[in-house]
């Protein structure tokens, strides 16, 4: 398995920083309704795209604010068997607000079959080219964390440097080790000052 990074071997940035996640929802919200909450979505709980795809009305809680995701990545229990693993994130109330209000959520939870139908009936192809051409709107540069691997590495940058305890972002992102998490303990530039910043506000 590949080891997981926050830049490439040249260098490059591979997460939006703070000012690109703003503009990114900024984009986002002036998008049609179904792409806009799928890219509110990608944002606010750093899901994968093929994760996204599997998000159901069933698995929105309204009134607890939080989405079930369905980790992805292959675990095997003791008996060597595959494991289905979900984790719950917590999101904005505003942002429950808009995908409730845009998919009928509270409606389709009545119904059997509209509560385990996928919110979104795309394919990752798709998934990938809507948010490229909000990030473009967005006036993100042309570089490597342009993509949804950008948000996903943008939220646990976001997380370490508002403070979220590395176990939490380890349960929120589907990590099967902390030591994958680790890695956003590692941030740098604008993020880092800001993390030092706290650590001076504690000081004398």
């Amino acid at each position: 398995m590949s080891e997981m990074r926050l830049y490439d071997t040249a260098g490059n940035r591979l997460y939006l920083n703070a000012e690109e996640r703003a503009a990114f929802l900024a984009a986002a919200r002036r998008q049609p309704a179904r792409d806009r909450t799928l890219c509110e979505t990608l944002l606010h709980t750093g899901c994968r795209p093929s994760e996204l795809l599997e998000i159901t009305p069933a698995r929105v809680d309204l009134s607890g604010g939080t989405i079930a995701i369905r980790s992805l990545k292959k675990r095997r229990d003791g008996s060597g068997r595959q494991k289905v693993v979900y984790r719950t994130v917590p999101v904005p109330p505003d942002y429950l607000d808009t995908l409730n209000t845009a998919h009928g959520l509270r409606e389709a939870q009545a119904s059997r079959k509209r509560a385990s139908a996928p919110i979104w009936n795309l394919s990752r192809v798709r998934v990938w080219q809507i948010v490229k051409r909000v990030m473009i709107e967005a006036r993100i540069p042309d570089a490597p964390h342009r993509s949804p691997k950008g948000l996903r590495h943008g939220f646990g940058i976001n997380a370490v440097v508002s403070g979220v305890p590395l176990h939490m972002l380890q349960k929120w992102l589907g990590h099967a080790q902390l030591t994958t998490t680790v890695i956003y303990a590692d941030a740098v530039g604008k993020e880092e000052q800001d993390i030092a910043a706290r650590m001076w506000g504690q000081g004398a």
